[in-house]
């Protein structure tokens, strides 16, 4: 299945950073990872998916942010190694049940490409969802015409298809495009369905109570449904099977998940920007150290570093604790 945008993965072997099929990467900056290895320069590829980070140091130091995981990105001043105090890119992200904060502070001299390429790629993931996601009741239908997406083409409209989700059945309409297939109930338009074929799982023609049925199984990811629909007349029922299956097929050679930016600024070629990802000849051994994951907790709604002040269990100077915390507890979190 599809995870690139849907999951956060820190320090995983170079095969996992590979492009999917359909995946496009639209710029690689030079930044640093200011908030889990500050001073530690490395590469930033934006993609169709999701933010690709590499050490330039180690390829094993590197990090993979699903858009989908993404609930904020904002400008916000840090205090960086490399920069000192400068303006750095706050990606705010959410995945299994924790908040994670990844902080990228930009190299390229003088160059607002980092905030503004990946702003605009995450618009555009946001505003896409369609060609990703299952829809359920969406406002997709407008006086019986499918509202289209960008370089979408609708390759037939069929009538006289029953929705078997309720015992007597709704007649409506297909539409079958090169990004989904979308039924509404001519009754009602707001009673529809949107199946991309991202997330269709398998395609058959079964028995059921009302005859002969197409049943479309959706992923897990976009809830298990089992749709069920008849044809009227039924000999079109495996003409349709054969058409969606075959477009199912193709799009799944060369998928096309709906984000589209302009970047400007471009480096000429991506070889000047990327780090070469290799299999590093190392042996690698468990070891008690810092999951990478906890250098990313997100720190509540903290803004800016907090001023320095002296701790006397540790005899140093610190950043000032968030209130009710204390060195002690810091030290069970490990």
């Amino acid at each position: 299945g599809i995870w690139q945008d849907r999951e956060i993965k820190f320090d995983q072997p170079p095969s996992v950073l590979a492009m999917r099929k359909g995946e496009i990467a639209f710029t690689y900056i030079t930044v640093e990872d200011t908030k889990g290895n500050n001073g530690d320069r490395g590469i930033l590829t934006v993609t169709n998916l999701r933010l690709l980070w590499t050490s330039s140091k180690n390829s094993r130091t590197n990090l993979s942010i699903g858009f989908s995981c993404v609930t904020n990105v904002a400008i916000r001043l840090v205090t960086s190694k490399l920069k000192g105090s400068t303006q750095a890119l706050c990606v705010m992200t959410r995945f299994n049940g924790a908040r994670f904060e990844f902080i990228f502070t930009s190299l390229v001299k003088n160059s607002p490409r980092l905030f503004v390429s990946v702003q605009a790629v995450f618009r555009s993931y946001e505003t896409t969802k369609l060609y990703r996601d299952l829809k359920l009741r969406g406002a997709i239908i407008q006086d019986k015409e499918l509202v289209m997406l960008p370089n979408e083409q609708i390759y037939n409209k069929v009538n006289g298809i029953w929705n078997l989700s309720s015992d007597q059945g709704n007649l409506g309409q297909f539409f079958i495009t090169n990004v989904r297939v979308v039924w509404f109930a001519l009754l009602a338009e707001n009673f529809n369905v949107s199946i991309p074929y991202l997330q269709m799982k398998s395609i058959n023609v079964r028995n059921s109570k009302f005859g002969q049925a197409l049943v479309i199984e959706t992923t897990q990811g976009s809830g298990g449904y089992i749709l069920g629909f008849r044809a009227d007349p039924v000999d079109h029922l495996e003409t349709i099977y054969q058409e969606i299956s075959h477009l199912w097929q193709v799009f799944s050679k060369n998928p096309l998940f709906g984000v589209d930016a302009v970047v400007e600024e471009q480096p000429e070629t991506p070889q000047e920007a990327m780090v070469p990802r290799h299999e590093d000849d190392v042996e690698i051994l468990d070891s008690d150290e810092l999951e990478p994951c906890l250098l990313y907790y997100a720190d509540g709604d903290k803004e800016l570093d907090r001023e320095p002040v002296y701790n006397t269990d540790l005899g140093l100077a610190v950043e000032r604790l968030k209130e009710g915390t204390t060195v002690a507890t810091l030290w069970n979190i490990l």
